[in-house]
């Protein structure tokens, strides 16, 4: 790709309290690299131990079935990283990162990202934090899976991803519009259930569709759809 990488970290979030002379130093220490859309970063169970932060664009981070159905965790937007759990106890990735559109990642060794952690303790606790998000994720994710039908796990990822920007707060967008796989895989289910549960929500007036988003227009009613499956 022949477009020029802008080779600046002072977007990410993580870093933010670093001087500029100390930041300018990092930045002269990352690997630079500009990745196409679905491109991959890196596999499960590669050995590579690197931080990446996510300059521009997003990635996704994706694991598959044993029948090849791929199930999606997150998408991690401009600002933030990945790679940190390996960086931490150099054991192998623990998920696949895929470019989810044209992107740019600068990335540092695990003893580079070891030694920020040490030396700036606000660092640390805001990787701590993140951490400790992540695993709320996943323990929400168990739950919804143990729990939920596949019908009710779709209703659980459109309320996960609207926004709060409708003119109350019983109505939402999703923005821009997911396509049927992206919601089936957040959900791990089919694409085929994904589209009756959104054909059904557009059917009782739940859910509108425009040219690019999904407005949902009354998300109590969304959350009341949703019922522990039975034992």
């Amino acid at each position: 790709m022949g477009e020029t990488i802008r080779k600046s970290l002072a977007g990410v979030a993580l870093l933010a309290e670093l001087s500029p002379e100390r930041l300018a130093a990092l930045e002269r220490n990352c690997r630079w690299r500009r990745y196409a859309a679905k491109e991959m970063i890196f596999d499960l169970e590669s050995e590579g131990t690197e931080v990446y932060f996510v300059v521009d664009g997003a990635v996704q981070i994706v694991n598959y079935s044993p029948s090849g159905r791929e199930i999606s965790f997150a998408q991690v937007p401009a600002g933030s990283y990945i790679g940190e759990l390996s960086a931490i106890d150099r054991r192998p990735r623990s998920a696949t990162v895929v470019a989810a559109e044209d992107t740019t990642l600068a990335s540092i060794s695990a003893a580079t990202f070891q030694t920020l952690l040490l030396e700036h303790p606000k660092i640390a606790l805001l990787s701590l934090h993140n951490l400790a998000q992540m695993v709320r994720a996943a323990d929400e994710r168990i739950m919804d899976l143990s729990t939920l039908s596949a019908i009710n796990r779709v209703h659980v990822e459109l309320l996960r991803m609207v926004s709060a920007e409708g003119p109350d707060a019983n109505t939402g967008y999703i923005r821009p519009m997911p396509t049927h796989s992206d919601i089936a895989s957040r959900a791990s289910t089919t694409r085929e259930t994904v589209s009756r549960v959104l054909s059904h929500l557009a059917r009782v007036r739940i859910l509108e569709r425009a040219s690019d988003e999904f407005r949902v227009v009354d998300i109590e009613r969304l959350k009341h759809l949703i019922e522990p499956a039975g034992d």
